[in-house]
């Protein structure tokens, strides 16, 4: 929320600088920074009456301007804008101001016809960031004014990032409370008198929704001036809060809500019919919005109606139908106080975001409705004329938002240091909070409306900790209790793998959880994703159900930025639609691009990293678990065909790994050789305890066998069925070589093995290492139709 410095200092001025009180707001638990309206303000440009305008004698779209600018002289000036025409005062940069950006303004000859300057528009003198046509001001604005003193540009913005419980500083009147209390200074708020009542006509309201709308108030005002226009004075501070200036009616009600903080609507009487209803929607219902934007709704929706049917979604968003026009000459305003829960859920079912329901969904006091409806009066007779009707009021405003028993005792415990108990009341009563003293160091603290985040004790022991100063406090040590946590044998940090990958050449990354549902789709094809319901960007639309969404835009980044090698992993959450909820398991991924080995003299030519790589890696992070481990050889829609497989633990699939399909390499231009595993992080972690065994004394015995085996048939099942028939004696099974070519059917390779065999009691003899190797021999030619190389 933006807030204009010199509009807070008409309610409270405390005697410091903007940075100053930003400094001060941000001690108080509120983020605010100020800024120069216009840090580069123009210079030298007045305020300009058009008193004749007449086409261009050589150009269609360009008018000369006869401008008196306050100089005693009429001054010709040539101008482009369509709104130039007589009678209008307009900002005149005359020969030799300056605009923002360093444009210098001297007289020209354009198209033949000599031109004292530039008549311009709010973009061209840095007030906006687009406009059309001439800035246009009121019409008692003084030719020769300077423009930064008839529009008060030497001002602040006072930038303010409010957490949502405080909700009750979204308005001057707010922030004025709060900058009062800070400094113990009196806030002014303007005189609001009601309304002279002196026309009759009135409208029904009915709420059949009380626990929805509370509180409903609203008034007919008739014989508006149609042609009226918003002044200077108010279209500035809307445009310095980031609104636009739309219509008069509604330019007021914008006004109120950044004023006081409560939203309201201007109704065209001439657009309803029958009574005003406070309602939930009902099944079929539609309503056309003011963003041109129309929404089925749903019976929670919370709406304001006619007989015609919805006007308004209650506190987000209002209708087109019903809204003001130029036409407009009897309106219907008014003010009400919605349930936040209400307003805050049909505004995100329906992905609509207004300074409306901002504000409701934080909380509006429930008793400003009728100050705010009278303010609203008072600025509508003001700039638009009218006759006020009498005020239709439903519900009741309540006198306190809740009373709260308050200990001294405890103030002092949570704040940890004394403050004395004379000011604790004071303190309270700066922010309109009413004590009565109970009993002797406590008190029963009644909370005005407006604060809707103070309901319990704790909440008062922070209230007089802000304005007792969080800089009063003094740090000091406190005794803590600290319980260390043992973490299981059974149970592997995560860090633990981490820091093995880390020592691998690894580095960790960190990626957004919401990824591209195009990418998303190529790498998880088929597979169900939870949506976004207001995404930030269109290529972070799901949320991911692999990480490796998150690690391929991170190696396309760095390749692209001449990058030849990586290895990246990353530990998250993925995520998954689980019925009616969500499911998020946790997952660790890596990525290996380039050569096996950083580029060095002892391996030439460099090595691309291939699947066996990456499997190492995997592996030596398993550590003693990995004999639970098993890969298979599968499919995955996103890995090359050939090059992959499924990761399983005793039995059940928990990852992949593989390269990347070469179909997806070229589509996403990622290069060659791209590797990438996925495994369940909660699989990683579970490691096996180690288990203690005599080492043998007994020399050990070595036989390599030579085998013939079909291309089908894995290392993996070779070594399986040779430990389960090598018995007790076999100690250790390895592969030292593979053969394929010469000498070979078609079809067939050859593996030689080399088996350990050892006793722990004595030295074995040849006749049992033959039989043992002749049960390995038996068992791989039945099982796997192995046969003996010669």
């Amino acid at each position: 929320m933006k807030i204009s410095e010199n509009w807070l200092r008409e309610w409270v001025n405390p005697p410091v600088s903007a940075t100053a009180l930003a400094e001060k707001l941000n001690l108080a638990g509120l983020e605010c920074e100020a800024e120069p309206l216009t840090p580069d303000m123009p210079s030298g440009v007045v305020v300009g009456r058009i008193l004749k305008a007449e086409p261009h004698p050589q150009a269609d779209r360009l008018r000369v301007c006869d401008v008196d600018a306050g100089t005693g002289e009429i001054l010709k000036i040539v101008c482009g804008a369509a709104n130039a025409r007589a009678g209008i005062l307009v900002p005149a940069a005359l020969p030799g101001s300056r605009l923002p950006g360093g444009k210098e303004i001297g007289a020209a000859v354009l198209r033949g016809v000599e031109s004292a300057g530039m008549l311009c528009s709010a973009s061209e003198l840095g007030l906006a960031e687009k406009s059309e046509g001439l800035l246009e001001f009121d019409s008692d604005a003084r030719p020769g004014t300077p423009i930064e003193k008839h529009l008060a540009l030497s001002d602040n913005l006072l930038n303010l990032e409010l957490t949502p419980n405080r909700g009750d500083c979204l308005s001057i009147a707010g922030l004025a409370r709060e900058v009062a209390a800070l400094y113990s200074l009196p806030a002014k708020a303007p005189t609001i008198r009601p309304a002279v009542v002196s026309a009759l006509p009135s409208k029904d309201v009915i709420v059949e929704d009380a626990v929805g709308c509370p509180h409903y108030v609203g008034r007919v005002v008739t014989k508006l001036n149609p042609k009226a226009r918003t002044p200077d004075w108010m279209r500035e501070r809307l445009r310095r809060s980031g609104i636009r200036a739309i219509h008069p009616v509604v330019d007021i009600t914008n006004y109120v809500l950044l004023e006081l903080g409560q939203p309201m609507h201007g109704f065209d009487c001439a657009r309803l019919a029958g009574p005003v209803r406070v309602r939930r929607a009902r099944t079929g219902e539609k309503l056309a919005l003011l963003n041109e934007q129309t929404i089925e709704l749903v019976p929670a929706d919370l709406l304001i109606t006619d007989d015609n049917g919805p006007l308004v979604l209650a506190g987000v968003m209002g209708g087109a139908a019903s809204g003001v026009s130029e036409t407009t000459t009897q309106i219907f305003l008014e003010a009400a106080c919605f349930d936040p829960v209400s307003v805050a859920t049909s505004g995100r079912r329906h992905k609509l975001l207004s300074d409306s329901r901002y504000r409701f969904e934080r909380g509006v006091d429930p008793a400003l409705q009728r100050r705010a409806l009278e303010r609203a009066t008072q600025l509508v007779e003001q700039i638009c004329g009218g006759e006020a009707g009498p005020i239709v009021e439903v519900g009741r405003a309540p006198q306190y938002a809740t009373t709260i028993r308050l200990r001294h005792s405890r103030v002092e415990r949570l704040l940890g240091c004394p403050v004395p108990v004379r000011e604790v009341p004071v303190l309270l009563g700066r922010l309109g909070i009413e004590t009565q003293a109970e009993d002797a160091g406590a008190w029963r603290a009644r909370v005005p409306t407006h604060r809707y985040d103070l309901r319990i004790e704790a909440d008062l022991v922070e209230e007089v900790g802000r304005l007792y100063g969080y800089e009063r406090i003094p740090a000091r040590a406190y005794a803590a209790s600290l319980v260390p946590f043992s973490t299981p044998e059974t149970q592997r940090p995560l860090d633990v793998l981490k820091d093995s990958l880390v020592a691998r050449g690894y580095q960790e990354v960190v990626t957004y959880s919401f990824v591209d549902p195009k990418l998303q789709a190529q790498l998880n094809p088929g597979a169900p994703s939870v949506a976004l319901d207001n995404p930030i960007a269109e290529t972070m639309a799901v949320m991911r159900t692999t990480l490796w969404s998150g690690l391929l835009p991170v190696w396309l980044y760095n390749r692209q930025r001449q990058q030849k090698r990586a290895r990246l992993f990353e530990c998250g959450a993925a995520y998954f639609p689980d019925g009616s909820g969500t499911r998020e398991t946790q997952k660790l991924a890596g990525l290996v691009a380039g050569s096996a080995l950083p580029e060095q003299w002892g391996s030439k030519p460099e090595r691309a990293a291939d699947f066996f790589d990456v499997k190492a890696d995997l592996v030596a992070l398993l550590g003693s678990s990995a004999a639970d481990f098993s890969f298979e050889r599968s499919e995955h829609a996103a890995l090359h065909p050939g090059r992959c497989a499924r990761i399983l633990r005793d039995g059940q699939p928990v990852g992949w790994l593989g390269a990347l399909h070469p179909r997806l390499a070229q589509t996403l231009d990622v290069g060659d050789a791209l590797l990438l595993f996925e495994v369940d992080a909660e699989a990683m972690c579970a490691a096996q305890l180690p288990k203690p065994g005599p080492v043998s004394e007994f020399p050990s015995s070595r036989r390599d066998l030579a085998l013939v085996l079909k291309e089908d048939v894995t290392a993996q099942q070779l070594v399986a069925v040779t430990r389960a028939a090598g018995g007790p004696l076999l100690k250790s099974v390895h592969i030292f070589d593979m053969y394929h070519g010469p000498g070979l059917e078609e079809g067939f390779k050859s593996m030689a093995l080399g088996l350990i065999f050892q006793d722990y009691s004595r030295t074995l003899n040849v006749e049992e290492i033959d039989a043992a190797v002749g049960e390995v021999t038996a068992s791989v030619s039945a099982q796997l139709g192995a046969s003996v190389r010669g």
